[in-house]
């Protein structure tokens, strides 16, 4: 679709001037206080305004202001609160014109219309059928605010208007926060006139502010998410430079780790747990030497110590990013055997996390059957065989079994998993967003 801007001017001019027209034929209530104490709380709650386009549900400070201005004083404050609202909110952030234009017709027409009608009722403000008017005049003015912002932004910026037309599911949630706000403050005001109503305002404000804080803070944490998660990712890929079977290997075993933990009824948390931890379990290798990741170098036993330890490197490197450090007490266990003759701690049975014995099953298993490895390649029937001999000494019985019971209804694809891919099995978008809360 062709983009309109001319067209979209005109629409919203034509909307503003109209919202005026009507403001100016009958202003009703002009010199009453509550108008002054509207008018800045609705300054005040634009300015604090964020950016939530991802959410469904928000609360619009100057919103309330005005529908509450055309609720108890009439066209011409219904008028002036979102107007002078808006402008302040342009002066600071300097957004293009025509938007401006857009959004000064659609916060004040439907508002200025709620007014008028309200006005033509002429309703006891103390009465129920008043209630009713303002939840239904509240519900209203943001439904046509929003479609008529819409439509003139869908011209604007060329865009087709069928699909600018937002289903009124999608806006049910706000309105009825709105709704419901309106009317209790309403309600407040009919009962207990000005002194109260402020206070009610200063609070709304109080709430406004202490949501831009919380939506900052959210925004900080997915960036040291999305930073932590990059990083990781960053070692996994280095790590893999060095030993092209890294990224393969732990895919695979992330994959297996996964499947075990759903196939034994752990919650789909506790799967992602394992997912998560198999795609990591190995980053603790990034920080051996290049002598002990070479293949066929006979290794010393200050090599074996150093290979021994990479459980806890990466355990400890887990902790210091601290976004994932549940996932440290997996990592440093992941070597741990039920006999106790695992390391770094010797741990025995119950002591050892069930995750990290399930990361030690997929891994005993991958590196038996991958094609990568350092060791002749055994198929997927040897492999099970093998595990089963040293069930319930190197590896957990009921785990074993598990990954058996997988491997009976799969192909050889999955049998090997010669193709994992870390890219796939990272979705590292989804992760950030998961370990920032979105």
């Amino acid at each position: 679709m062709v983009q309109r801007p001319h067209l979209a001017a005109g629409v919203a001019a034509a909307g503003l001037l109209l919202a005026a027209a009507l403001a100016v034929a009958d202003p009703g209530t002009v010199d009453d206080p509550l108008g002054a104490v509207l008018l800045a709380c609705a300054i005040v709650s634009r300015l604090l305004a964020v950016d939530v386009s991802d959410q469904r549900i928000f609360v619009s400070g100057a919103f309330l202001c005005g529908i509450l201005a055309a609720c108890f004083l009439g066209p011409a404050a219904a008028f002036a609160v979102p107007v002078a609202a808006e402008l302040v909110g342009w002066a600071v952030e300097r957004y293009r014109r025509v938007p401006l234009l857009i959004n000064l017709a659609g916060s004040a027409l439907p508002t200025v219309g709620a007014a008028v009608v309200l006005r033509a009722t002429d309703l006891d403000r103390e009465s129920a059928g008043f209630a009713v008017a303002l939840a239904l005049s509240s519900g209203a003015v943001l439904l046509v605010n929003s479609e008529l912002v819409g439509s003139a932004m869908a011209l604007l910026d060329g865009q087709a208007l069928r699909n600018r037309v937002r289903a009124l599911s999608d806006l049910a949630p706000t309105i009825a926060i709105n709704i419901a706000l309106v009317t209790a403050i309403g309600a407040v005001y009919a009962q207990t006139g000005f002194a109260v109503i402020t206070l009610v305002l200063v609070a709304l404000l109080a709430f406004s502010y202490m949501t831009r804080l919380v939506i900052a803070a959210r925004e900080r944490t997915k960036e040291y998410a999305n930073l932590s998660w990059g990083v990781l990712s960053g070692l996994i890929r280095t790590l893999d430079a060095r030993d092209h079977r890294a990224a393969r290997h732990c895919a695979a075993v992330a994959r297996f780790a996964r499947d075990i933990a759903g196939h034994v009824g752990m919650s789909e948390r506790e799967q992602e747990l394992a997912h998560t931890a198999g795609l990591l379990h190995d980053i603790g290798r990034f920080a051996l030497s290049d002598r002990v990741m070479e293949r066929g170098v006979v290794l010393t036993e200050d090599d074996w110590t150093a290979i021994r330890r990479h459980p806890e490197l990466g355990a400890d490197l887990l902790r210091d990013i601290g976004v994932y450090g549940p996932l440290s007490e997996i990592i440093v266990a992941h070597h741990e055997r039920p006999d106790g003759k695992g390391y770094p701690s010797r741990l025995t049975g119950e002591d050892i996390p069930e995750i990290a014995k399930i990361i030690a099953v997929a891994e005993v298993y991958d590196t038996l059957t991958a094609p990568d490895t350092y060791r002749t390649r055994l198929s997927s029937f040897e492999a099970l065989t093998e595990l089963r001999r040293v069930a319930g000494t190197q590896l957990e019985g009921i785990y074993v079994e598990a990954l058996a019971e997988l491997l009976a209804g799969q192909g050889t694809e999955y049998r090997h998993a010669d193709a994992a891919d870390y890219d796939e099995e990272l979705a590292i978008e989804r992760r950030m967003n998961e370990a920032a809360g979105g």
